[in-house]
């Protein structure tokens, strides 16, 4: 019995772990700078949380968002495979793909000649820029 006690709060304790974003978003606002000359975050409303460029997808709501789904956007058809495939956006995944794209997606589908459009590859502060896009979000349901 205390096996399974144990067990559960474990799987508890690393559960309620995931679901928190581990950045701090007033740095990731910042390092988001680097991001707007592509990428906008702009509400269901059409309000400019921050006015950027259109040649990545808008990032509002990206967390839970599954890749290569923001309509109207024309996504690479790599991006679209893995979000057919069920890749979703958390702060695991979204960190390992802007610190390098291309290979996050060979890796992910298993295919050394998958691509992807967006080129720039996020040194650092990927996690801040994850916990930016969660506080600027629609709300947690």
């Amino acid at each position: 019995m205390k096996l399974t006690i144990a067990s559960a709060l474990a799987v508890a304790t690393i559960a309620s772990g995931a679901l928190a974003e581990s950045g701090d978003a007033a740095a990731g606002e910042k390092v988001f700078k680097k991001c707007k000359s592509c990428h906008m975050i702009q509400d269901a409303a059409g309000e400019n949380i921050v006015k950027g460029g259109k040649t990545g997808p808008n990032l509002y709501g990206i967390v839970g968002r599954t890749a290569g789904s923001f309509e109207g956007f024309k996504y690479g058809s790599d991006i679209v495979a893995a979000g057919e495939g069920g890749l979703v956006w958390d702060e695991e995944t979204f960190v390992a793909y802007v610190a390098d794209p291309k290979a996050f997606l060979r890796e992910h589908l298993g295919d050394d000649g998958a691509k992807s459009k967006m080129t720039y590859r996020l040194k650092k502060g990927a996690e801040d820029v994850y916990a930016y896009l969660v506080s600027v979000g629609p709300a947690a349901e």
